[in-house]
């Protein structure tokens, strides 16, 4: 849409209809922060009833109604839609009714908001490196990440704040909402999601390169999707997990799993057959939905996966038979917020995982919670928060999160990336307590 918005500032129109599919996003206060974390500056109406769904008769996700200067719905597309073909459309139109004296050029004007004036703007992950004493968060509206030391300080600042993908040093680097992050010794790797790359970032040298992506969405070109990684178009990496100098992706506009192989430089699907939906068996058989969570078991041979539009956790074993498990989740129109062991469990939206002694931590993003899965027992408690979005640090039976989306563990401490609240947030498990972490610029304590 931002595509088209630009090609057509003065011919074209945009609204969008928000119609919830999970209980969560019917709220306004929830649609209002993501207007705002994605920067969309045209009208959105919340369509919290479906009403607007029904009397235009929409049955997927997305749907564009093309609109005709006289009111007519004159087009329908289900699905993205490729944005050159989308310009070449809007053209044809555009000609159409300008030949008719039917288009007005006068630009529409719009009171918006701005995402929020603080350190951070919707981190999206969090990673903890505790040798080097050292935390990243992807600042994701920011465009930027931050590298902070355990207090909070920012050490360093990975991107310029400008939006778009320029490679090179810090200062200069720009990203697209970047999300998961991955420490490994003096190297960052980044999922720059809405480039659709794979990013590194020399924390030594200070220097900034693409690993994977053409920078072109997957299904919008006629770039392969595997082979050599510059060569190959990908859709929203989320997440990022390594064994080795395998990198693995949670490529969240594909519903796949994909490995890039460091040492080749070579990038290929590794789990799901990129059709959406909840599936267990053969990895490369298996279906998922949005995955945009990873983690690793404690001797790297069980990939954890939050699938989640599936509200679904998964496994993918990375050894012997490598089948695709799922510990909790029944399908695409299945969530909740109901603690259980199996299939009784509900979740909303999990977006963000993380391992430690044997447990599972879940950020349930759309329940606000921080939950524990016992995989070997399939059972799912609720661990922080009281399922109510706001911001209060206190025990974890009252404190509040807001759409949490990123989880690390280090040092008896669970690191949470509290996305709404543009804060990490600290989980003491031996105290049973929530801070949040003081991120600055300067020595203030």
């Amino acid at each position: 849409m931002r595509e088209l918005e630009t090609a057509f500032p003065e011919e074209l129109s945009i609204v969008s209809v928000h119609s919830p599919k999970f209980a969560a996003e019917q709220f306004t206060s929830s649609v209002r922060e993501a207007v705002l974390r994605y920067g969309i500056t045209h009208p959105v109406v919340n369509d919290r009833r479906m009403r607007l769904w029904q009397e235009y008769a929409v049955r997927a996700w997305p749907t564009l109604m093309f609109v005709d200067p006289e009111g007519r719905v004159i087009g329908r597309h289900e699905g993205e839609i490729n944005p050159e073909a989308g310009k070449a459309l809007l053209t044809a139109m555009v000609k159409d009714f300008d030949a008719a004296h039917l288009l007005d050029h006068r630009p529409l004007r719009f009171t918006q908001e701005t995402a929020p004036e603080a350190a951070l703007a919707f981190p999206g992950k969090v990673a903890v490196q505790p040798e080097a004493g050292r935390i990243a968060a992807s600042d994701s509206t920011h465009n930027r990440v931050m590298i902070l030391d355990m207090t909070g300080k920012v050490r360093q600042v990975i991107g310029s704040g400008e939006e778009g993908h320029a490679d090179g040093a810090f200062e200069q680097a720009r990203f697209k909402r970047p999300q998961g992050i991955l420490f490994d010794g003096d190297l960052l790797y980044i999922a720059d999601s809405e480039n659709h790359l794979i990013r590194r970032a020399n924390l030594v040298t200070r220097q900034v390169e693409t690993i994977a992506g053409t920078g072109r969405q997957a299904g919008m070109g006629e770039e392969p999707t595997e082979g050599p990684a510059r060569e190959a178009a990908l859709s929203s990496p989320w997440d990022l997990a390594l064994v080795s100098n395998d990198l693995y992706i949670a490529m969240a506009g594909e519903h796949q799993i994909f490995v890039l192989h460091l040492d080749s430089n070579i990038i290929e699907p590794f789990a799901g057959s990129g059709i959406e939906g909840l599936q267990d068996g053969p990895r490369h058989e298996a279906m998922f939905a949005q995955p945009m969570g990873l983690a690793l078991n404690e001797n790297d041979t069980l990939l954890y996966v939050a699938d989640s539009e599936t509200s679904a956790v998964r496994g993918v074993e990375l050894t012997g038979e490598q089948e695709v498990i799922t510990f909790v989740g029944t399908g695409l129109f299945d969530s909740g917020d109901v603690d259980g062991v199996g299939d009784e469990v509900r979740l909303q939206h999990v977006q963000g995982l993380s391992c430690a002694n044997g447990q599972v931590y879940l950020a349930d993003t759309y329940n606000n919670r921080v939950k524990i899965l016992y995989p070997q027992r399939r059972e799912v408690i609720s661990y922080a928060g009281t399922g109510l979005a706001g911001y209060k640090d206190d025990i974890i039976s009252v404190a509040q999160f807001n759409e949490p989306g990123g989880l690390a563990f280090s040092g008896g401490k669970l690191y949470v990336a509290d996305t709404n609240n543009h804060a990490i947030r600290m989980i003491d498990l031996n105290e049973g307590k929530v801070e949040t972490l003081n991120v600055r610029f300067d020595d203030t304590v």
